[in-house]
């Protein structure tokens, strides 16, 4: 593994724009509404570059990252060569679907050719269509190079129809994306709709009126994991119900996942409403990739049922994440709106750890705030100026900016996460242009799924 790219004097990002504004030739975005003109370090770039040049350089963990046998993403990328024990191969089912949709966005901005990426993409399918699978779902982690499963937990050895769900909703982008682009996309189209079509999700309710997380030809059920909201998991229902081969019944979402309507909440944080409950301890907030995992194909933006308006629910969220921001009771270094705000799931100083408000070390990681660009547009961009301005290639590396940091604790480690990465590009695309968005939410089995369940959104017909 190469080490990543000394910027020399200039921070990484800025530099980067020089050298690739010659030679780059992206759409552009926001075509209705004038151009903004933003800082970087000492250099003056418009708001268009600075994204494309996150979205290009993060793509490149699932390009040239990518573990070599599978195409898939490696779990973890680790630019100081440290791994955990047999690690370094491992890829990422949840992970490799945000990759997926990833590659949409590279194709479309030119990052790599469409027949780049429909080589690569249809060898992933042939690759997923061979591994080990469980009832049609796959498990959470595989050995890249054998294509076996790599157990999560001693139980967790099976399948896992959560990191599916969010592989299924990559390999949903993929199709529609492809299925009009001639005949050698068309088939890699066909592949994806084959996979997705084969996943038992009915299976997984285990005969009950709920999805249950797991289950192994060895142990069953024995995880004993339902799978109720709220958090990063509402995609995984409007799949199930989306199916064409193995959907479950809206009785399923309606008493699982909605636990009888007891998922509404009428909580508030810093007097911010959080319409749907937490799942976390009472009076608390989860991290933030609760509002980008799900919502990298399902578009928030009007989607409402009985429960909740989705678009409130995921600002909101955000909202609450600014306020503590602000507020910044613990006086950490760096905090504030127009400086380091975000909490999610990521690397911690003390090891991996979900972070929010009220789980707070005073470790910020990117992808919190970059993947919120669609809830908060002004404050994800200004974030990513003060990070480039102010901790250039302490943040910033091969693969984009690094997974976490803390300016309090002077910690600043070279490592990624797929799962971290991937939401950056979707979520940065979707507030720009609405693509995978609108790719996914088109779909006919999504648009009869979420109308089985209640669901209205002006994606709809």
């Amino acid at each position: 593994m190469r080490k990543r790219i000394a910027y020399s004097s200039l921070t990484g990002i800025a530099l980067a724009l020089i050298l690739s504004s010659s030679c780059q030739n992206t759409p552009n975005s926001h075509t209705d509404r004038p151009s903004k003109t933003d800082s970087v370090g000492s250099h003056h770039v418009n708001e268009d570059s600075l994204l494309t040049n996150i979205q290009q350089h993060t793509f490149q963990y699932f390009w040239e990252g990518a573990e070599p046998t599978s195409g898939l993403a490696r779990e973890r990328i680790h630019m100081d060569g440290v791994y955990p024990e047999n690690d370094r191969n491992v890829i990422t089912i949840g992970g490799s679907g945000f990759g997926l949709m990833s590659m949409i966005v590279a194709m479309e901005r030119g990052f790599i050719s469409q027949e780049q990426g429909i080589q690569k993409l249809d060898h992933i399918m042939d690759y997923l269509g061979k591994i080990e699978r469980f009832k049609g779902a796959w498990a959470h982690w595989y050995d890249g190079e054998l294509g076996t499963a790599k157990p999560f937990s001693e139980k967790d050895n099976g399948g896992d129809i959560v990191e599916t769900a969010f592989l299924a909703q990559g390999l949903i982008a993929i199709r529609e994306y492809l299925k009009d682009k001639g005949d050698s996309a068309q088939q890699v189209a066909q592949k994806a709709d084959k996979l997705w079509q084969e996943i038992d999700w009915n299976h997984y309710t285990n005969g009950q009126n709920v999805i249950y997380w797991h289950w192994s030809p060895k142990f069953n059920f024995q995880q004993n994991h339902p799978v109720r909201g709220y958090d990063e998991c509402l995609i995984t229902y409007i799949l199930a119900s989306s199916s064409p081969s193995h959907p479950i019944s809206p009785k399923v979402y309606h008493e699982g996942w909605a636990r009888s309507g007891a998922i509404k909440s009428t909580a508030k944080k810093y007097n911010i409403p959080l319409v749907l409950k937490h799942n976390a301890k009472e009076g608390e907030v989860g991290p933030l990739f609760w509002e980008h995992y799900s919502y990298l194909g399902l578009s928030p933006k009007g989607l409402k049922d009985q429960y909740a308006d989705y678009w409130e629910a995921t600002s909101n969220h955000v909202k609450i994440n600014l306020a503590y921001a602000q507020q910044n009771p613990k006086g950490y270094q760096g905090y504030g709106v127009g400086k380091g705000w975000g909490w999610t799931a990521s690397y911690s100083i003390k090891g991996y750890d979900a972070h929010h408000p009220d789980n707070d070390p005073g470790v910020i990681s990117p992808t919190a705030a970059l993947s919120s660009m669609p809830y908060s547009p002004q404050e994800s961009i200004q974030f990513a100026q003060y990070l480039n301005s102010q901790l250039g290639t302490k943040v910033w590396g091969k693969y984009g900016y690094y997974d976490a940091y803390s300016e309090t604790a002077n910690w600043y480690p070279q490592r990624y996460l797929a799962i971290d990465q991937g939401p950056i590009i979707v979520m940065i695309e979707n507030y720009r242009t609405g693509k995978i968005w609108d790719l996914f939410m088109q779909a006919p089995e999504i648009q009869q799924g979420l109308k089985k369940l209640g669901f209205t959104s002006p994606y709809l017909k």
